[in-house]
């Protein structure tokens, strides 16, 4: 089953005192890079975050931001007023710089300033925050399923993508055969004509080693290794794709192993027709390895 790294989820919920509302999107990425913007005070959330994220993912960078809103009376917040005069001193900075960079910003809200570490401090409910982790774990599952299933769908449309490429890498190595066996018999015909006119015209000439010579330039435009082997990634590659693990790392290594035996048949055609075909696989294999960046 192909997983597309892409993806994108958000929730809201209520409870232990507080409303909140998730957000996770997801792009391409080497590996598992876990991005979070989370609101104080609630001990021993991010590294449940993190675990619970990790079991879902192996590659992709992720960014998981959670807003919170305290219920009123819930606590007795205060404002740190140096902390608030520092974030609003970054904040005029960040526009003046954006200002002369000619780089337009939409303006920062209330929410958003008072969300900044160290801004809002004091309450009860950081004196014991269990509750509330209890209950933004209890729904963290089903922002997490959301996301999951926008992935997987992204990633169906995605394989059926890869299929394709597939199936045309698989014609036209099939056409390289048919050209490669049809520009054999020429070629075994016009070394024999060669190997005539070199004797007809050279005395005292080692016919065994003229004949060796000649034999190994044959064996070297052969392409029927650099052809059995492209047939060998179609099947693994067709057998990747209907897998149930992770196969994003497999599939970017089978396509470097693609574009090898691509790039030596092109170099090993000698003929015009042969070289059209390698450079139609090596355009279809280049587009299959963009497409196969998003995989997981």
């Amino acid at each position: 089953m192909v997983t597309s790294m892409t993806g994108f989820a958000a929730r809201r919920g209520e409870g232990a005192g507080a409303s909140w509302a998730w957000e996770i999107r997801a792009v391409n990425g080497k590996g598992l890079d876990l991005r979070l913007r989370l609101p104080d005070g609630i001990d021993g959330l991010e590294p449940a975050l993190r675990a619970e994220v990790g079991k879902r993912m192996q590659r992709g960078n992720v960014s998981l931001g959670l807003k919170l809103v305290r219920d009123a009376g819930a606590e007795a917040l205060q404002v740190n007023a140096a902390a608030l005069r520092a974030v609003l001193a970054a904040l005029k900075q960040v526009e003046q710089t954006a200002m002369e960079l000619d780089v337009s910003l939409s303006p920062a809200s209330t929410a958003e300033v008072l969300a900044q570490r160290g801004v809002l401090e004091g309450g009860t409910v950081d004196e014991d925050s269990a509750p509330l982790l209890a209950a933004l774990l209890a729904d963290l599952p089903a922002l997490l399923t959301e996301f999951q299933a926008m992935r997987a769908a992204e990633g169906r449309a995605l394989a059926d993508i890869l299929r394709a490429q597939t199936d045309t890498i698989a014609r036209l190595a099939a056409d390289a055969r048919a050209l490669a066996e049809a520009r054999r018999e020429n070629a075994a015909a016009t070394l024999r004509d060669n190997l005539a006119r070199i004797l007809a015209n050279a005395d005292g000439i080692d016919e065994a080693r003229v004949a060796q010579e000649l034999a190994l330039l044959a064996v070297k435009s052969d392409v029927t290794e650099e052809l059995d082997r492209l047939d060998a990634h179609v099947t693994s590659a067709r057998a990747l794709l209907a897998d149930t693990a992770p196969i994003g790392r497999k599939l970017d290594f089978l396509m470097q192993e693609f574009n090898r035996e691509a790039n030596t048949l092109c170099s090993k055609s000698q003929n015009p027709d042969l070289t059209r075909v390698g450079l139609d696989l090596k355009v279809t294999i280049d587009q299959m390895r963009e497409q196969v960046q998003n995989v997981e």
